[in-house]
């Protein structure tokens, strides 16, 4: 953990939590009157100033997706953010995630598609959103590990939420995640792992001065008449070698 001092810390918590406060102040306004293209743009310039007061800094490589689901490792919420800073979506999340403090309503104003674990019939709910998003031409993102990692290799995928691409004949775009500290070492500062609470896991990220988010975009991966364990399988391979590939 950084020694960053406690004063330096909170300055950042204060100025994130006015920016946080500030967001859901404007989408509770106006995000009813907003295009789609607006929409967009709101949220990729919102992310871009949050990753700024916490010091992520973002390098991506490869092609940005026009459209279609978007498979990438999951490390941190921080994610969400650092993907949508670069190329912002509509995210599937567990359902959880809806009732963390303020994050939760953002989260939930920007579009993000819901999934109650463990319940066939909430899987089947949310392959028939993800699909309603991907035939109207939107990115969507997913996590198919279920869960998130520090970062350094990649998790079994599922492949029950991959069936919407699949059913509508949607290209899946693999991409790879990792964070580096100001020294170019691998980090694990903004993860989210096992029993960590948010506000902990909030704590050791302020503490860090500088951190890199490293995205890696792969060739896209046609979906259409593909078996989705077969699918998985090899989004997982793209996924791994794309991680590999920036290490």
């Amino acid at each position: 953990m950084s020694a960053t001092p406690i004063g330096y810390r909170l300055s950042r918590l204060l100025r994130l939590s006015v920016h946080m406060l500030a967001g859901a102040v404007k989408l509770a306004r106006h995000s009813a009157r907003w295009s789609e293209q607006r929409r967009v743009h709101e949220i990729g310039v919102w992310s871009r100033r949050l990753l700024r007061i916490v010091g992520v800094h973002v390098e991506h490589t490869g092609t940005l997706p026009a459209a279609g689901l978007v498979v990438t490792n999951h490390i941190s919420w921080m994610d969400i953010f650092v993907l949508n800073a670069v190329a912002p979506a509509r995210f599937v999340s567990k359902s959880e995630v809806a009732h963390w403090p303020l994050i939760g309503y953002l989260c939930t104003k920007s579009g993000t598609l819901y999934i109650e674990r463990g319940r066939k019939r909430a899987a089947r709910l949310a392959n028939a959103a993800i699909a309603a998003a991907l035939e109207t031409g939107e990115r969507v993102v997913l996590f198919p590990e279920g869960t998130t990692s520090f970062g350094r290799h990649v998790l079994h995928f599922h492949a029950a939420l991959l069936q919407p691409a699949i059913d509508v004949g949607a290209q899946v775009h693999p991409a790879s995640l990792r964070y580096t500290d100001a020294r170019g070492a691998h980090t694990v500062a903004p993860s989210y792992v096992g029993e960590q609470s948010l506000i902990g896991s909030l704590w050791t990220l302020l503490g860090e001065r500088r951190i890199v988010a490293h995205l890696s975009f792969a060739p896209p991966v046609a979906a259409q008449g593909a078996h989705r364990r077969e699918l998985a399988d090899a989004l997982h391979a793209a996924v791994s070698r794309s991680l590999a590939a920036t290490d």
